[in-house]
């Protein structure tokens, strides 16, 4: 289908192009992006005034993948937190010389200004001595959140033994650096939806609204096929309790061809200063993806609303 004959809607076209696994802040009153590029090298930022000013907000490269070794290769999904009296960035990166032990990694800047910095690389996030499985594989896309006064992380990592899928894992953390308990397991690609091309559950992204809390994450290759699915639970129960956990059957956002949409996936969660909930995720506007489509740069971000209706949350397309 011609772009020019896709269903135009407030919200299918980019945000910003050539942007992957897009993280939107807002931090006292001021309004922060960044994203995963093409080339794999480098963490950016932005800053503006409002969230409309960031499509044309100046990007500053604040760290760059270091030529050998660790934190080489294939920087991936950075995700700005103010925690703690300081900035920190999580990402996962590889090394050049293994491409894919990829590992997540931390930068602080303990300044005022995270666009000037400085950024400490701070190593490996911790975990806890007790915990034989956390980063041992390939791991990815962690988020952190928190909740009822308790400090949580999400990530994604391949089941270390047996077949290379990889599952979602949630840990309570004790400071920004550092698990203070081992890993649970929280989902795992069991339906047929999560299991194209890749069995696959990566990019968690937390929002609370009301009584329950809600992770979406993402699954299947990232192919047109990757969409996003859902997981919640009582805003009051023990998210470090697998029986709190529930998960939709079903993906909540898949490749729409009618709004040129392919491939959603790998959103985030934020709320304007009227408290209406948005979230950004990436796309394709086309299906055929020559090569490999880790390496097509043409994931570009996007922005919607959210609402939420009968306890679930929407993604209001139009």
């Amino acid at each position: 289908m011609n772009k020019d004959n896709f269903k135009h809607t407030p919200w299918n076209e980019p945000f910003i192009t050539q942007r992957a696994d897009p993280y939107v802040l807002r931090h006292n009153n001021k309004w922060y992006f960044t994203a995963s590029v093409p080339e794999y090298d480098r963490i950016a930022l932005r800053r503006a005034d409002s969230l409309e000013g960031l499509r044309a907000a100046e990007e500053t490269f604040i760290w760059h993948a270091h030529e050998s070794g660790v934190m080489s290769q294939h920087i991936w999904a950075p995700e700005l937190h103010y925690l703690d009296g300081a900035w920190y960035i999580y990402f996962a990166a590889s090394r050049k010389d293994d491409i894919w032990a990829l590992r997540p990694w931390v930068l602080r800047c303990e300044g005022d200004d995270p666009l000037k910095g400085p950024w400490t690389e701070c190593g490996m996030l911790k975990c806890t001595d007790d915990d034989e499985f956390s980063f041992t594989d390939f791991s990815l896309d962690k988020t952190v959140f928190e909740h009822h006064d308790r400090r949580f992380c999400v990530w994604a990592e391949k089941v270390s033994v047996g077949r290379k899928i990889s599952n979602l894992y949630i840990a309570e953390m004790s400071d920004p650096l550092t698990l203070k308990t081992p890993q649970m397991l929280l989902s795992s690609p069991c339906y047929e939806w999560e299991r194209h091309g890749f069995w696959d559950n990566e990019g968690p992204a937390f929002i609370a609204h009301d009584n329950r809390v809600y992770l979406t994450y993402s699954a299947s290759d990232t192919s047109p096929a990757y969409c996003m699915g859902l997981l919640w639970a009582d805003a009051n129960a023990d998210l470090m309790d697998i029986s709190s956990w529930h998960k939709l059957n079903h993906p909540v956002y898949t490749t729409d061809v009618e709004r040129g949409l392919f491939g959603p996936g790998h959103n985030t969660f934020f709320t304007d200063e009227t408290g209406e909930v948005y979230t950004s995720y990436h796309a394709r506007q086309y299906d055929e993806i020559i090569g490999d489509p880790l390496y097509d740069p043409n994931r570009h971000c996007y922005i919607m609303r959210v609402s939420f209706e009968d306890n679930l949350l929407i993604f209001n397309k139009d």
